[in-house]
């Protein structure tokens, strides 16, 4: 091979040399590991993030960076609720990111009917479920905290529906009432409200839900049920809604 042939060999071999590196990271000098390049999407406050199918089923994410089609009421970021207290600095919805997936799926499909999900409440951080154990330290209601809830694992929900125009489906009672008329299995209601349970019931439970007897309103993602309890608590630095 002439001295220019081998060159310009040298110089093929040094560029795709650089191109290898440039998709693998050296840990610690010892070992690479590939690159992994995330799809991303945009969330409506202009930030970039990860896909949702992208990321890890335990992530936690905000929901409302994933759809705007959901509608938030969340009480415990407000005094509207049963400890008449506000535990929430912000009121933000966050779910670990196999829950978010399936509840933009449900949403989809109330859509078709002309609804939407409202929510109450998401994950809960640990040291709420204790604040409300004291005052309700009733395992029918309250989960105990040494265990922990569902809510506090990013896999439980607290909602109701509403029309497209943002109009408040009648469930019967009110979120967190505690008592017998707020069971799944009371039947002693108007008809409308026995057909907007069901509507709810049954879609959420197509997509992966099981409900809680005495709370019409509670939802848990089956496939979350076994992640740990965790206690974080979101950032309210930037106010920005849900």
């Amino acid at each position: 091979m002439s001295k220019i042939g081998l060159f310009l060999l040298c110089v093929l071999l040094s560029l795709s040399s650089c191109r290898d590196l440039s998709e693998r990271v050296v840990d610690s000098g010892l070992e690479e590991t590939e690159i992994q390049v995330l799809p991303t999407t945009t969330s409506e406050s202009g930030k970039t993030l990860p896909s949702l199918a992208s990321l890890p089923d335990t992530a936690f994410v905000r929901l409302s960076d994933y759809s705007s089609d959901f509608s938030f009421d969340l009480r415990y970021a407000t005094e509207n609720n049963f400890m008449n207290t506000r535990v929430y600095d912000c009121p933000k919805c966050y779910t670990r990111a196999i829950t978010a997936r399936a509840l933009i799926e449900a949403n989809a499909a109330f859509m078709k009917k002309g609804v939407r999900i409202r929510f109450f409440d998401c994950y809960r951080p640990n040291s709420v479920q204790y604040l409300m154990w004291k005052i309700v330290p009733n395992p029918q209601y309250v989960a105990n905290p040494v265990k922990g809830s569902i809510h506090n694992k990013g896999g439980a929900v607290d909602i109701t529906l509403e029309t497209l125009e943002g109009e408040p489906l009648d469930m019967g009672t009110d979120f967190d009432f505690f008592g017998k008329p707020a069971y799944h299995d009371a039947t002693e209601l108007p008809t409308r409200v026995l057909a907007n349970r069901k509507l709810l019931k049954e879609t959420m439970e197509h997509y992966g839900f099981w409900s809680v007897r005495t709370e019409w309103w509670h939802y848990n993602l089956k496939a979350a049920s076994s992640y740990p309890v965790e206690d974080f608590k979101w950032s309210c630095s930037m106010a920005l809604p849900q």
